[in-house]
């Protein structure tokens, strides 16, 4: 999928790769959006996405959940960025890699909302902020498209991007001594 930006991969091209008849596949995943969905979730695994998680799943309040997010985020896109590319110039023409691509930006959109709520329930919310728009604003600054400006085309080292995405966030959402 990487290889051929997302486009034309065939439940024939995978089944050719894997070794197994085209039916196998069929039989095993229903559809190509969900041959889609598998695919990006099993690079998740592959990556140890759930050991990732550890110090945001770990995190008591919002502050410590949202930095250590960001962290993880901005630390993870860059190996995750080759199959974002193909899935990104391919979702337009294709509903299995946008059924793919939805699917992965959704987990990152649930994300944010899980550290906007915990900021909210912490009291700690930056004031001004419904919960929706700032998971919405918090989700648009963590986009691959964000991190391609400033890592690939301004040429940011991925820990300043880290770092700075961090305190601009901190500061966008969390009320009091470390924020707005």
């Amino acid at each position: 999928m990487e290889e051929r930006s997302g486009q034309g991969v065939r439940m024939r091209d995978v089944a050719e790769a894997a070794g197994v008849s085209r039916q196998a596949v069929y039989d095993h995943f229903g559809s190509r959006a969900d041959l889609m969905v598998a695919t990006v979730r099993h690079g998740d695994v592959v990556l140890g996405l759930d050991g990732r998680l550890r110090r945001y799943r770990a995190a008591t309040g919002g502050a410590e959940r949202l930095g250590a997010f960001v962290e993880f985020w901005g630390n993870y896109v860059p190996e995750i960025h080759g199959i974002a590319r193909a899935l990104l110039a391919a979702r337009e023409n294709d509903e299995a890699v946008a059924a793919a691509w939805d699917d992965r930006m959704g987990v990152v959109y649930e994300a944010c909302r899980d550290i906007v709520g915990q900021l909210h329930r912490d009291g700690t919310l930056a004031p001004g902020w419904s919960l929706e728009e700032a998971a919405d604003v918090l989700w648009t600054m963590l986009s691959i498209s964000s991190w391609e400006s400033l890592v690939l085309e301004r040429g940011w080292p991925v820990s300043r991007y880290v770092g700075r995405m961090q305190d601009l966030t901190r500061r966008a959402f969390v009320r009091g001594p470390e924020g707005a």
